[in-house]
């Protein structure tokens, strides 16, 4: 790097961004330190089934149903390091657009900016008592054989603190969750998540090995307790089973027999404790070019957000949860990387509008659930954005 070669902050290419309107993705990896963010001078362009293996540097951000909102595709025309301090620029970009974005990155002030706002402003909320006889609801359905298991979710509608700044909350939440995959996407029309992912959708590293996760089943951690004490109840065990056996289904979709299992296991997530079996492929033996696009679209939306069979609890979710979860419980990450392609599924996340924040969260129902337990499992589970709103 010569002596001559401007660095810049994390707090300066966001705000850039932001201040002349462009899609702006940022993003850290679990257990690493870097930040990477990319960011694109067009709008961000939507895609209908992502094509994973031949797809240009980028981030994917895409809603839980297909239909309702579109996936979006930020291209990666600028590309910013924490570590290195330093942007690059993808070979399309003119010599024009450099000097408009370094001129940007030398005048925006924090003032000056405001993140995307989703382009319908009203969001439903879910009530207590909404959520509640939902989960009765859905549990008659499960006894009476309809479906194994559905998750619900709900809302919750949070005041932005008046000294809220996005950057700075981003920051925060990397140094609250090192294990999560932590994330923040703003795109004109779509809006902006901030996020701390727990879980894998499907991930294909530099060393070309395929990963996925069987993640479910919840309790609160203990401060100090060991994970391997936990105790698991009948209800978590049999949740996390279904969805094993659901990815182990896909496998058999598409013929595959090579594979690694590891778990079931209990990791921490935040606050929480989970039930989590990792699957892994080495694509350098088995000959299966396409496995991330194959299993992508067999995956999402997984028995995780929305249940099994898929269909019925998908039909079940749509007539009984009330609001439209938009992108939360979708997928997002980097495709094409330097250190591969990362998809999460978008869970422990906000939704920032003008004056205040969306929390989500949902809880699997099986037919042995309680809705006061359901209910008291999405407070839990919002308390990881929550923690973040109350640092302002």
């Amino acid at each position: 790097m010569g002596a001559d070669t401007p660095t810049y902050t994390l707090n300066q290419v966001i705000v850039a961004a932001l201040a002349l309107g462009f899609p702006v993705a940022a993003w850290r990896l679990p257990l690493t330190s870097e930040t990477l963010v990319y960011i694109s001078f067009d709008e961000a362009q939507t895609v209908t089934q992502p094509h994973l293996e031949n797809s240009a540097p980028g981030f994917l951000f895409s809603p839980f149903i297909v239909g309702e909102q579109v996936p979006v595709f930020i291209k990666a025309a600028i590309v910013y390091s924490s570590e290195s301090r330093l942007i690059t620029f993808d070979a399309t970009v003119t010599e024009a657009q450099k000097q408009q974005f370094i001129v940007a990155l030398e005048t925006s002030q924090p003032v000056h900016y405001s993140w995307h706002q989703h382009a319908s402003e009203t969001i439903h909320q879910q009530t207590e008592t909404g959520f509640k006889s939902a989960v009765a609801e859905a549990v008659k359905s499960i006894n009476a054989g309809q479906m194994e298991k559905v998750v619900l979710s709900r809302t919750a509608a949070k005041p932005l603190p008046a000294a809220f700044d996005v950057v700075a909350a981003y920051s925060f939440i990397l140094d609250t969750y090192p294990r999560a995959f932590v994330s923040l996407v703003s795109v004109p029309e779509v809006g902006t998540w901030l996020g701390a992912s727990p879980e894998i959708l499907v991930t294909i590293d530099p060393q070309k090995i395929f990963r996925t996760v069987a993640l479910a089943g919840t309790q609160p951690a203990i401060d100090g307790e060991p994970v391997g004490n936990a105790i698991w109840r009948q209800k978590e065990i049999e949740e996390q089973g279904m969805v094993e056996r659901y990815i182990l289904s896909c496998f058999k979709k598409l013929r595959l027999r090579e594979y690694t299992e590891v778990g079931p296991r209990t990791i921490v997530a935040g606050n929480l404790m989970h039930l989590r079996t990792d699957f892994s492929v080495d694509l350098k033996e088995v000959d299966f070019p396409t496995l991330g696009t194959d299993m992508l679209e067999l995956l999402h939306p997984t028995s995780a957000v929305c249940g099994l069979p898929k269909e019925p609890a998908l039909q079940f979710i749509k007539a009984h949860e009330g609001y439209n979860r938009s992108y939360y419980s979708g997928y997002l990450g980097p495709v094409n990387s330097e250190e591969g392609t990362h998809l999460y599924v978008n869970l422990r996340c906000m939704q920032l509008l003008q004056n205040e924040a969306i929390l989500y969260a949902g809880a699997g129902i099986t037919g042995e659930s309680d809705a006061e337990k359901e209910w008291q499992e999405t407070q839990h589970k919002m308390q990881t954005m929550g923690k973040v709103l109350s640092e302002f």
